[in-house]
């Protein structure tokens, strides 16, 4: 049986020329912008043409463009050969990169799997986290293209796995690095994830609330090894005029140093690294420590390929494939959502 597994990710500009271009597709979607199309586009139009030069200088720091590409495609390659061994037997695995906003994009790679000709499809977003700004908007997306390109072929989705046994473990051996890099000194932990507008919280988006699971399932592992933590949730890449999501990770960095606490920080809503990381919180945050007085400043990489966040990803495709009727699943222990996170796929259909 041929399978087609397809990892959706944001994308990021392959070159100083594709800034602006990859700002204009971000803010042209209506899951980022929730305008009509036709005040919605001329706005993507102005405000990527407004901050393209900024993002220019960001991308400079890191080579002129952005790594997620060869990292997601390394994120595939592992997981097809994590699926081609013991219990993937009998399957022929093809894994896909699918970007939002930047090559290869959703019609390019709809063409690739209907040449490919899979038996099904699994959907599979590297956001371990279920937001409606980020898998969502790619999920239907997919969906819209493949209905136009009579791609008709039984597909499955993973929506969410804020707290996977795979995602999990990987997450704590590279915090656990990070604190013992840390030294002996009292030292905070910081969970960094990508923030949001309040307002998106508000109409039933369930980011925020799997963010802070992720969070606690990490520290109840590390804790029953090493014993109570200081540790805190927080919000980075503000943009606009709009109140976001809090705390925010720069206050907590400043609170932090006036505790007189080391940083620990992990981007745990982040399993590649790109310009968040690398020039955010490699660069800004990393000076922002130093001027607020934190003694040590520690950066803990994202999962990328490691072994156990790809075999947390094997075993979500497989376990998928086992329920050939559900069309949606979780990778999470328990339902990570309530009734009034009207935003994920199994609410809403439930309603």
């Amino acid at each position: 049986m041929k399978i087609a597994i397809v990892l959706f990710n944001l994308g990021g500009p392959d070159s100083p020329e594709a800034v602006q271009p990859f700002l204009k597709n971000l803010f042209s979607d209506p899951a980022i912008i929730s305008l009509p199309s036709f005040l919605r586009l001329p706005l993507a139009s102005f405000i990527s043409s407004r901050r393209a030069p900024k993002a220019r200088k960001i991308y400079d720091q890191i080579g002129g463009s952005s790594p997620i590409l060869g990292q997601t495609e390394a994120q595939a390659r592992a997981l097809e050969a994590a699926l081609g061994s013991g219990a993937g037997s009998g399957y022929e695995w093809r894994g896909y990169v699918c970007m939002r906003y930047w090559h290869p994009m959703t019609e390019a790679v709809v063409r690739s799997v209907k040449r490919f000709a899979p038996d099904r499809i699994v959907l599979l977003p590297l956001y371990p986290q279920f937001s409606t700004t980020t898998t969502d908007s790619s999920v239907k997306a997919w969906k819209a293209v493949t209905a136009a390109a009579k791609l008709a072929v039984p597909t499955q989705t993973v929506c969410c796995y804020p707290d996977e046994p795979g995602f999990i473990a990987a997450s704590v051996d590279l915090v656990k690095q990070g604190l013992a890099e840390a030294g002996s000194g009292p030292v905070r932990l910081l969970f960094s994830a990508h923030g949001l507008p309040e307002k998106v919280i508000r109409r039933g988006d369930p980011y925020q609330v799997q963010v802070e699971r992720t969070a606690q399932a990490i520290v109840d592992q590390i804790a029953r090894q090493t014993g109570a933590l200081d540790w805190s949730v927080c919000y980075q890449s503000r943009v606009g005029p709009l109140k976001w999501i809090g705390p925010s990770t720069d206050a907590e960095i400043r609170r932090a140093g006036a505790d007189g606490r080391s940083v620990v920080l992990y981007p745990l809503a982040f399993v590649s690294e790109h310009s968040e990381t690398l020039v955010e919180l490699d660069i800004d945050y990393r000076h922002l420590a130093e001027r607020s007085g934190v003694p040590v400043y520690r950066r803990v990489p994202a999962v990328g390929t490691h072994p156990s966040f790809i075999g947390g990803l094997a075993d979500r495709v497989r376990a998928i494939l086992a329920e050939p009727q559900v069309a949606i699943c979780h990778g999470a222990k328990t339902m990570p959502c309530g009734s009034q996170h009207l935003g994920c796929p199994l609410i809403a259909g439930a309603m």
